[in-house]
């Protein structure tokens, strides 16, 4: 294997918006093992906490980059706040000489927001509005002033990071609305993107094995499937690797613009691309869904 190979993302600089945890840390922990520079971003750091009532830093996972072999930079940043952002950007050109290559959007922070038990009209419209603007704003923020950087280059890809690549509902009237939107801001960026040669795609893992779920299970990465005996379709997920080393894939793929536009899923691209989880398995949640889920759910859905 050739160092080119070993670590295709030598030289890249990414910016992984919403990298605390779950999916975010998984891709960049990945694009650091890649060999690429990335900027960590979220809101809990050990400088100041989120909302959300979690342990997990924007430190602790550049820490975990730098660790992989790349160079992780952590900078607290509320995404919501369009002149926090827009320091942000600054910062990066400045450091990097105004380069940057990719941009993960996978800032979420919606759970204790999600309201799985009510139809709508008796869901509580502030805590509804505040999951769309905290899931589907902070995307349009990070790449209005992100965006420059990619076109000034004349090439790079954006990622969308959402849950499901099909049209079937989610489950809650805010939680479909804001997933579903966050496909649509691929599609728009995608045509927006395309003639100065930068890629946009939306990417959604399958059954995620974040620390969230981990704990949900009362399980670690170490014995996760003995949380299979409470759930078996527990023994379908996947780590937040697998969702990384998809981005990588992506990201070192020449021909990536083929795919601009697109609705993507960790169950195609690893048999295009070859790559594994963490564990050397291949996780494939839709043929899970095809031959477990869809006798009483129905099938998984057309692609958006």
């Amino acid at each position: 294997m050739t160092a080119q190979q070993a670590r295709p993302l030598n030289g890249r600089v990414a910016l992984v918006a919403g990298g605390t945890r779950g999916g975010g840390r998984g891709i960049a922990v990945e694009l650091g093992a890649a060999g690429a520079t990335v900027y960590v971003t979220g809101r809990s750091s050990t400088g100041g906490r989120s909302d959300l009532d979690r342990p997990e830093t924007v430190e602790q996972t550049a820490a975990l980059v730098t660790a992989a072999g790349g160079h992780g930079i952590p900078v607290r940043t509320d995404h919501s706040d369009p002149a926090q952002v827009r320091a942000l950007v600054e910062r990066i050109a400045a450091d990097q000489d105004g380069r940057l290559d990719l941009l993960v959007n996978s800032v979420w922070g919606g759970d204790p927001l999600t309201d799985w038990e009510h139809p709508l009209w008796e869901q509580d419209l502030d805590t509804g509005l505040r999951l769309l603007r905290q899931a589907v704003e902070t995307h349009v923020i990070t790449s209005r002033y992100a965006l420059p950087l990619l076109v000034a280059r004349g090439s790079g890809l954006v990622v969308e990071v959402t849950d499901g690549n099909t049209a079937r509902y989610r489950g809650s009237f805010f939680y479909d609305l804001a997933k579903s939107a966050v496909v649509r801001l691929a599609v728009a960026q995608a045509a927006e993107l395309r003639p100065h040669g930068v890629a946009a795609v939306a990417l959604t893992p399958g059954f995620l094995r974040s620390e969230a779920m981990l704990e949900h299970f009362g399980v670690t990465e170490e014995n996760w499937r003995d949380g299979a005996a409470q759930d078996p379709n527990f023994a379908h997920s996947e780590s937040p690797a697998y969702l990384g080393r998809a981005v990588v894939a992506l990201a070192a793929d020449p021909d990536v613009l083929a795919k601009s536009g697109r609705a993507l899923a960790t169950w195609g691209l690893y048999r295009e691309y070859g790559f594994t989880d963490a564990d050397g398995s291949r996780p494939d949640f839709a043929a899970h869904w095809a031959a477990q889920l869809e006798p009483e759910f129905g099938p998984l859905g057309d692609p958006l």
